[in-house]
């Protein structure tokens, strides 16, 4: 069962409807990481993939998002389907908060990763975007496809930094 949230009401306009998967992981936490995306339009598909050497799970579902929206050309109506519910909740409940509080939690605290936060704002901020919470390894195609990419990403991180 999805459970969903909307930042945004989709409207019948001309944009191009974009569907986007996303997905992040860590071995460690933090530790090496590793993140996966699938954009989907108008029957194309692309995948999109990246890791950093010591990271944590949150920054990896983040940036999942993040490349993924960033690689849009356009101004699109997109769905973003993740199973991070920090993502889902930071962007449609606390954001607007946080801005207002100068980039301060509800414990008065520093945001973290307040750098991919604004990232993350710069990015949706052409878009219509409708946030929705998929429930992990549950058997979902596309989020199954987006951890092995993140998964195969840790794999390959870590060959490259033990040569």
């Amino acid at each position: 069962m999805e459970k969903m949230y909307y930042s945004r009401t989709m409207k019948k306009d001309d944009k191009p409807v974009v569907e986007i998967y996303s997905d992040g992981a860590c071995s460690g936490n933090p530790g090496v990481g590793g993140f996966g995306a699938i954009l989907r339009s108008g029957g194309k598909e692309k995948e999109l993939s990246g890791s950093e050497e010591m990271t944590t799970n949150n920054r990896m579902e983040m940036l999942a998002v993040i490349s993924a929206l960033e690689a849009l050309k356009k101004r699109c109506n997109v769905r973003i389907m993740t199973d991070s519910t920090y993502v889902v909740k930071g962007m449609t409940e606390w954001i607007d908060s946080w801005i207002k509080k100068n980039w301060r939690n509800s414990q008065k605290k520093e945001v973290l990763n307040r750098d991919l936060w604004e990232r993350l704002l710069q990015a949706s901020e052409p878009h219509t975007i409708e946030w929705t919470w998929i429930k992990g390894h549950n058997g979902h195609p596309e989020n199954e496809r987006c951890d092995q990419l993140a998964r195969d990403e840790i794999i390959q991180c870590k060959k490259r930094l033990t040569g």
